[in-house]
C-alpha cells in the first residue's frame, strides 16, 4: 500500500517539477537561508509548540534535502532508495496511528520552513492533513517600507491576540479591517469561543470559495475574499451559515470577487458609445423607467440639487421616453430595501447618486440582472455594477489659466473639498494651466473639509485675489464664489466656473444604454467598467465673465475645443511633482488611469493632501469609501 502512495506522491511532485521547469521558475522548495542573507533579521520569537498550517509550510531551512522535493513537498526521488524507505514507513505509521512528533520550523512572513522532519511534513500534505505540530521559532525581520513586511508587522499584531495564524491577506490594513467587522478591538484579546467560532466560519467560507473555484484566482487569497465577503455579509448572521449558504451568497457576488484579483480592475470609458448593436436595430424603442437615488433632499445639497436638475433634464429630452422618478435613501440603513424595491418594480436604470450607496449596489444588482444600477463614484472596482462621473480637471486648467492671466501677483488661490479620487486631477490640471500663463505663479492649497476650515481671510493675509473653489450651484442662494471668483477688502466677484452639464450626461448615457451599447462597452475580461465623460462628451462647460478681456476668452474658447477634439492633452510632457520628482517625461502623456490615480501634487503647489484624522467628521464617511492611500491610515479603507 505505502509502494502505491509514494508511487503517486512521486507523480505529483513530478507533474509539479515539470510545470515549474516549462514556466522557467526554480522548481524545488524554497531555502530559508538563501532568502534570509537579503534580510536583516532584528531578533527571534519563540512560539513553542503549536498546530501550524499544512499550506503555509513552503520550504526547507538549509539546502541539504531540497532535491529530494518538488516544490510541493512531493517527493522526487525514486522508489527503493532509503529516502523512499523511511517515507513510506512514515506514512503507514501515519494512517495506522498518526504522526505526533512535532517537526521543528521557522517561520518568516507567516511562511514555515522546515529544521527537522520534512519527511513527516511531505506525508502530511500528501494525505491532506490541514494542519502540522511543529515547534515554531519566529524570524522577526527589520521593519521597512517593503509592503510584505509591513502587512507581517500587522499579521503579528494580530496574532499576539487572537493566536490565529492561517489567515492570510496579500493588502496593507486588512487584520485591522477583519477584527472590526468580527467585533474585536486591534487591541482586544480573542477567547478561545471566539477562535473557536471563526474557525468554524473559515472552514466553511474557505469550501464554499472552493467550490466556486477560487483556488484558480490568481493575486489574491482566499482570505482576502472573505475579507470582502465580511464588507457586504456581516459576520454576526454569517458565522452560523453552512458551506452551502455562503455558496450561494459567493454566487452573487462571484463577478465582484473575480474582479478583486485582477491586476487592473478598473477600465475607463473616456467617449461615449455612439454606435448602434444590430439587436437593436431591429426592435422597437422602449420607454425606461429610470430612477434616481439621493441620500439627501435636493434642497439640502449642491451636490444633489445638480443631479436633480439633470433628473428633470432627461424628463424634458425625451418628451415621455423616460419616466425618472426621484427617491431618499440612507446609506448602511433602508438603501438595500429602497434599491430592491426599484427593481422589483421594474425600474430599468438606477442611478444611486452618492457612493456610500456602493454597497447596497453591490448585493442587489446580481439579483436582479435586467436592472441596470449605477453608483456616481470613481475608481470603484465593481463589475457588478458601473459608475460614472466628470471630468472636471478639464475645466480646471482653463481657470488656472484665466486666473493666472489676470492676478497681479504669482499667488493664487485654491480651496478643495474631499481628497478622494478625481480631486487631486482638478488641483493639477488649475496649477499647470495657471503656469502655462504665469511660470512663476503659486497655488496655495487650502481644503475646505478640514477641521479648521480656512476662511477668505486666510487668502486676504497673503494678498491672495483669485481663488478657486467649489463647482456646484446651491439651491438656495446666490453664489459669488463659485467655480473662480475674486476676493477683495470689498467682497467677492465671480470670475468664470466650470458647470458639471449632468442632464447632458444623463441623456448620452441612457441614449447609449437605448443604443444597445451596455452590452457592447464590456469587455471579455472580469473588469469594472467607470464612465469618465469631460468636453468631448459635452457633459462640462465653462462659464466665461464678462469682467475677462475677449482676447483671453479667444484663448480658452480655443483650447476648450482643443481639448474636446483631442488635439491637446493637458497631462502631457515632462511634469514634475511639487517634491521634484518626474511624473512624466518628454513626448509621453499620463493615460486616462494614471490621471484618475493621481495621488501627488504637481510642481507649484503649497500645501499637501491632509490625512483622514485631519477632517472634519461630516468628511470621513466618504473619505473612507473612496479616499486616497496616504490620506488613510492602515484599517481605515473601508472596501464597500
Amino acid at each position: 500500500m505505502a509502494y502505491d502512495d509514494y508511487l503517486k506522491a512521486q507523480k505529483l511532485a513530478l507533474k509539479a517539477y515539470k510545470s515549474k521547469t516549462l514556466q522557467g521558475s526554480y522548481p524545488y522548495l524554497p531555502v530559508l537561508d538563501e532568502i534570509l542573507s537579503r534580510v536583516h533579521i532584528e531578533r527571534e520569537e519563540n512560539l513553542g509548540t503549536i498546530n501550524i498550517p499544512a499550506k503555509q509550510v513552503i520550504g526547507t531551512s538549509s539546502a541539504g534535502r531540497t532535491q529530494a522535493f518538488a516544490c510541493n513537498f512531493m517527493p522526487l526521488l525514486n522508489y527503493g532508495s532509503e529516502f523512499s524507505v523511511k517515507w513510506s514507513l512514515l506514512y503507514d505509521a501515519q494512517i495506522q496511528e498518526g504522526i505526533h512528533t512535532p517537526i521543528k520550523v521557522y517561520e518568516f512572513l507567516n511562511k514555515y520552513y522546515v529544521v527537522e522532519g520534512n519527511k513527516r511534513t511531505s506525508v502530511l500534505k500528501y494525505v491532506g492533513s490541514p494542519t502540522i505540530p511543529a515547534e515554531v521559532i519566529r524570524k522577526v525581520p527589520r521593519l521597512t517600507d517593503d509592503p510584505d513586511i509591513q502587512i507581517y508587522y500587522e499579521f503579528m499584531d494580530f496574532y499576539r491576540n487572537s493566536k490565529i495564524n492561517y489567515v492570510v491577506f496579500t493588502r496593507k490594513g486588512s487584520y485591522q479591517k477583519l477584527c472590526q467587522y468580527v467585533g474585536k478591538g486591534e487591541d482586544e484579546q480573542w477567547s478561545e469561543d471566539d477562535c473557536m467560532n471563526f474557525s468554524s466560519f473559515h472552514v466553511a467560507f474557505y469550501n464554499a470559495y472552493k467550490a466556486m473555484g477560487g483556488n484558480e484566482l490568481k493575486g489574491m487569497t482566499e482570505d482576502d475574499a472573505m475579507l470582502f465577503y465580511l464588507s457586504l455579509y456581516p459576520y454576526s448572521e454569517s458565522m452560523e451559515k453552512l458551506s452551502g449558504e455562503i455558496k450561494k451568497d459567493l454566487a452573487k457576488i462571484w463577478q465582484e470577487i473575480v474582479t478583486l484579483a485582477e491586476d487592473e480592475p478598473v477600465e475607463l470609458l473616456t467617449v461615449p458609445n455612439t454606435e448602434t448593436s444590430m439587436i437593436k436595430k431591429m426592435q422597437s424603442p422602449k420607454v425606461h423607467k429610470v430612477a434616481f437615488v439621493y441620500d439627501v433632499k435636493p434642497s439640502e445639497s449642491d451636490w444633489i440639487y445638480g443631479q436633480e436638475m439633470g433628473r428633470k433634464h432627461i424628463i424634458d429630452a425625451f418628451h415621455g421616453d423616460i419616466d425618472a422618478k426621484a427617491f431618499i435613501a440612507k446609506p448602511y440603513e433602508d438603501d438595500e430595501e429602497i434599491l430592491r424595491k426599484l427593481c422589483e418594480e421594474g425600474y430599468d436604470i438606477i442611478f444611486a447618486i452618492a457612493p456610500m450607496f456602493v454597497r447596497a449596489c453591490i448585493k442587489i444588482a446580481p439579483l436582479y440582472p435586467n436592472t441596470k444600477i449605477l453608483n456616481c463614484s470613481l475608481n470603484s472596482p465593481h463589475a457588478s455594477i458601473r459608475t460614472y462621473g466628470i471630468r472636471i480637471y478639464e475645466g480646471k486648467f482653463l481657470l488656472g489659466m484665466i486666473a493666472a492671466s489676470l492676478s497681479e501677483q504669482d499667488d493664487i488661490g485654491y480651496l478643495a473639498d474631499y481628497p478622494i479620487y478625481g480631486v487631486i486631477p482638478g488641483i493639477n490640471a488649475f496649477a499647470l494651466g495657471a503656469r502655462m500663463i504665469n511660470p512663476r505663479a503659486r497655488i496655495h492649497l487650502q481644503w475646505s473639509t478640514m477641521q479648521d476650515c480656512p476662511s477668505d481671510q486666510y487668502f486676504l493675509d497673503r494678498g491672495i485675489s483669485f481663488i478657486s473653489s467649489q463647482n456646484m450651484i446651491s439651491p438656495t442662494k446666490e453664489d459669488r464664489t463659485l467655480g473662480l471668483y475674486h476676493l477683495s477688502d470689498k467682497g467677492t466677484r465671480n470670475v468664470a466656473t466650470t458647470v458639471y452639464q449632468w442632464g447632458a450626461f444623463y441623456e448620452e448615457l441612457i441614449n447609449s444604454i437605448m443604443r444597445g451599447s451596455w452590452k457592447t462597452d464590456s469587455t471579455k475580461e472580469p473588469k469594472a467598467l467607470n464612465y469618465w465623460w469631460g468636453l468631448s462628451a459635452n457633459v462640462l462647460d465653462v462659464i466665461l465673465g464678462s469682467s475677462i478681456p475677449e482676447n483671453t476668452c479667444r484663448l480658452i474658447r480655443f483650447l476648450k475645443s482643443s481639448i474636446a477634439n483631442g488635439s491637446f492633452t493637458i497631462f502631457s510632457g515632462i511634469l514634475y511633482d511639487n517634491e521634484h520628482t518626474m511624473r512624466c517625461g518628454e513626448n509621453e502623456a499620463l493615460t486616462p488611469e494614471a490621471v484618475m490615480m493621481m495621488d501627488w501634487l504637481i510642481e507649484g503647489i503649497e500645501g499637501e493632501i491632509p490625512t483622514i484624522d485631519q477632517l472634519s467628521d461630516h468628511a470621513k464617511d466618504l473619505v473612507r469609501l473612496r479616499g486616497l492611500k496616504q490620506t488613510l491610515s492602515e484599517g481605515e479603507r473601508q472596501l464597500v
